[in-house]
């Protein structure tokens, strides 16, 4: 199973009514993430202001595309790892900065599910993914 865009996240997001089972979608998701090896879960990759550690790199194909790799210790923090990659890998630059992720988390309504600390974390994420660029 490979990583699905973020629209069709926010759209399998919808097909769930129960917010356990979008917790479970979510983890699913997160399973789905290529695996990252230890020898690159470095404080160097170490995403910062996350309670849970996650580790993310990136590098940039001949044609300006950013590739990441990432990876968390916890399974609900992987698959918001795996829903940041689907949102931003394969991507220019240009194109990361014109993609409306908090439109994205607020329409699966992890805004209002997750905990304040998880929202910081993923948004950490984002800032670590952004200066990339």
């Amino acid at each position: 199973m490979s990583l699905e865009t973020i629209d069709e996240v926010v759209e399998n997001f919808s097909l769930f009514d129960d917010w356990e089972d979008r917790y479970r979608y979510l983890i699913d998701i997160g399973r789905t993430l290529p695996h990252m090896d230890d020898s690159l879960k470095t404080d160097e990759h170490l995403v910062r202001g996350c309670t849970s550690r996650v580790w993310l790199i990136t590098t940039k194909s001949d044609d300006g595309k950013h590739h990441f790799q990432a990876d968390s210790d916890a399974h609900i923090v992987r698959g918001l790892v795996a829903l940041l990659l689907s949102a931003y890998d394969g991507k220019t630059s240009g194109e990361i900065a014109q993609i409306d992720i908090e439109k994205a988390f607020s329409d699966i309504g992890l805004d209002k599910h997750l905990s304040a600390n998880r929202r910081s974390g993923f948004f950490a994420m984002v800032e670590k993914v952004k200066s990339y660029g």
